[in-house]
């Protein structure tokens, strides 16, 4: 709406539009930008789960290196999501009624699993916060799939 303002005015057309403005315009990237970011962003996420499973078998920070590597996937691939719809869009689409307590499970396990490895030194909680970390991310996931959230 601003750029056409703009050229009707008589305003030049290469004016810096600000910061808010392009966030909240989620039609910025183009659709094979968007989609060709969601697919890195949503690669390096598995990439990232893979990695800190591949890491779980080290002897001494085996643990802690796939607690961390496993919750920066998940990050990574919820993240994903934004190149899509925008982070506004995500954002508001997260908090619905229809999957907040979803939404919030999944954000308190991703933190529970990073205060177990960081502040608390509790390996096997971490372990648990993961698989419940999963179970969370599951019915997140579940949760925009079109009458799925019936079957539940």
């Amino acid at each position: 709406m601003d750029k056409l303002r703009r050229v009707l005015s008589g305003g030049e057309e290469n004016e810096e539009v600000g910061l808010t403005s392009q966030m909240m315009d989620g039609t910025t990237l183009s659709f094979g930008t968007r989609v060709k970011w969601f697919v890195i962003c949503f690669a390096g996420g598995v990439l990232c789960s893979i990695l800190g499973t591949a890491l779980l078998f080290l002897p001494k920070a085996g643990v802690n290196l796939f607690a961390v590597f496993y919750t920066l996937g998940n990050i990574a691939a919820i993240s994903s999501t934004c190149f899509l719809m925008g982070p506004f869009k995500q954002l508001k689409r997260m908090f619905e009624p229809t999957r907040l307590i979803a939404t919030i499970m999944m954000l308190l396990f991703l933190v529970l699993t990073l205060c177990a490895v960081f502040w608390w030194g509790k390996k096997g909680l971490a372990i648990i916060f993961c698989i419940l970390q999963f179970l969370a991310m599951t019915w997140y996931s579940i949760s925009y799939i079109p009458f799925a959230r019936s079957t539940y």
